[in-house]
């Protein structure tokens, strides 16, 4: 059984994360819970260990995050 965490985010939430040594900030677009494709790779993905696609306020594109990388902004 998965325990509550902290390192959930819904779809709107603005969160930021650590980008090539500064910090980026963008909007979460979707929560993933399975293998699938996203931002142009294949991200590996379950109920347990969700990923977060997330689009880049700066640049406009997504990229995909494990929860504990995000922050609330």
């Amino acid at each position: 059984m998965a325990e509550a965490s902290d390192d959930e985010f819904s779809t709107g939430d603005r969160v930021t994360w650590k980008s090539h040594g500064s910090e980026a900030g963008g909007t979460v677009e979707r929560k993933i819970t399975s293998d699938t494709e996203a931002s142009g790779r294949t991200v590996r993905a379950s109920e347990d260990e969700p990923q977060y696609e997330v689009r880049s306020e700066k640049s406009g594109r997504t990229a995909v995050h494990r929860p504990e990388a995000l922050h609330e902004k």
